[in-house]
């Protein structure tokens, strides 16, 4: 499994999808439908998801129920966290310099 969740959320299909399922599993019909594209085009945008561990797929008879795996999604979230917090820094570093700057 390529952990990537960035990949994963890198196309605005695979961002609804995961947007629709953050509200609980669903069926694959559920999850998928209004899109406007192919099913094969949604297979491959499925397929991606469950490659990256964003979604995983539980078939029972004929019906294929997706689920959100959150726990990929919170290193993705906690990296961007910490992206976020360092930048923070980095611009009040910026302001601070341009402040002085200001009142020399």
């Amino acid at each position: 499994m390529v952990n990537d969740p960035f990949r994963a959320l890198s196309h605005p299909i695979r961002r609804g999808i995961v947007e629709r399922l953050a509200a609980g599993p669903a069926t694959v019909g559920e999850a998928t439908a209004g899109f406007g594209v192919s099913k094969p085009a949604i297979s491959k945008h499925l397929k991606l998801l469950e490659e990256t561990g964003v979604v995983t797929r539980v078939i029972e008879g004929r019906t294929h129920r997706l689920s959100l795996q959150p726990d990929v999604l919170s290193e993705a979230a906690d990296w961007m966290d910490h992206q976020r917090a360092l930048w923070g820094r980095l611009f009040d570093v910026v302001d601070d310099y341009l402040k002085e700057q200001a009142s020399s």
